[in-house]
């Protein structure tokens, strides 16, 4: 049996030595190595090239370094039957909950009036309300979503979640389904999307999704802070909706193209915040550690964990 390490953009040689020091009997395999693809039956992999699948017909599972799997499930080469797991780690998860926190604290103080203040060497003492005025709407509410708007709402901020189902969590409104986002939106101020990429959720940051949020309490709009995926914003419609004033700010960490062209009119506006997708990164050591433990489960014959369901897209 035999574990390949195929990372798009990432150093495989450093990842198979930790895995070789972590099962010193299990066979790891680089994809610049030479290799019988009949002989693969692991599958550790991050941003798959095309060719990734090809001769690998005893393949028994499919790891992925990130908690985001859609590369694999679009990918036109993908096998049937073969199951896929995500990455799930603590530190992912604080890291994640950390971003989120952060914004959304910097959007409610309203950092950006602020900012433009200090440029104009503006001394104006407005208060913002209180935390408990402020309604966050955490749409995704898997294990990332759910410890962000727990945290959120240990702070002292109304939250709301909404997600496919609906979940029941201790100061966290639940709306559930497409008949409840209406509301949903209608009852948030900050909104931050942590969902997982689907065919439903495409370009659901919009400027239909964003008219719908609550204007009545930020004094300069509604927010968006999008630390999922590119694929579920229409920039375009980010763009005017910051110029107009149906969005007051946004944090955007993930984009369409990435890196960021520098040609995107999103870098020049004052009331966007723009990360480089670092608002929550795999651990190396989780990440070694956790395949380590799936393959050991897979050899005795139990559960793999964090298995994705390729219908539901996540």
């Amino acid at each position: 049996m035999t574990l390949l390490v195929h990372l798009g953009g990432i150093d495989e040689n450093e990842w198979a030595e930790a895995f070789r020091a972590k099962m010193p009997n299990q066979k790891i395999v680089t994809s610049s190595d030479k290799f019988d693809p009949a002989d693969i039956t692991y599958l550790y992999v991050w941003k798959p090239r095309d060719d990734v699948f090809d001769g690998l017909v005893n393949l028994e599972a499919i790891l992925s370094l990130g908690a985001g799997v859609d590369p694999i499930l679009k990918h036109p080469h993908l096998p049937t039957g073969v199951p896929i797991t995500r990455f799930v780690d603590e530190t992912l998860t604080q890291c994640m909950s950390d971003y989120v926190i952060a914004n959304v604290a910097m959007h409610h103080r309203e950092l950006t009036h602020y900012r433009q203040d200090q440029r104009a060497h503006h001394w104006t003492q407005y208060y913002p309300a209180p935390a408990g005025d402020i309604a966050v709407g955490v749409m995704g509410m898997g294990q990332l979503g759910e410890d962000a708007a727990k945290k959120l709402s240990m702070i002292g901020y109304q939250v709301n979640g909404w997600s496919r189902s609906k979940k029941e969590l201790d100061g966290v409104h639940s709306f559930a389904g497409t008949e409840q986002l209406d509301d949903f939106l209608r009852h948030t101020d900050i909104l931050v999307n942590l969902l997982p990429l689907t065919a439903e959720t495409q370009n659901i940051l919009c400027r239909a999704t964003f008219e719908k949020l609550r204007r009545e309490v930020l004094p300069h709009g509604p927010v968006v802070i999008n630390a999922a995926r590119g694929g579920h914003q229409d920039e375009d419609d980010i763009v005017a909706c910051l110029n107009d004033g149906t969005l007051g700010a946004a944090s955007l960490d993930v984009f369409k193209t990435e890196p960021l062209p520098k040609d995107s009119p999103l870098w020049d506006l004052e009331n966007c915040y723009i990360t480089p997708h670092i608002a929550a990164i795999s651990s190396f050591e989780g990440g070694v550690n956790l395949v380590a433990e799936q393959i050991g489960r897979f050899e005795r014959g139990e559960q793999l964990k964090h298995i994705v369901d390729p219908a539901q897209g996540y």
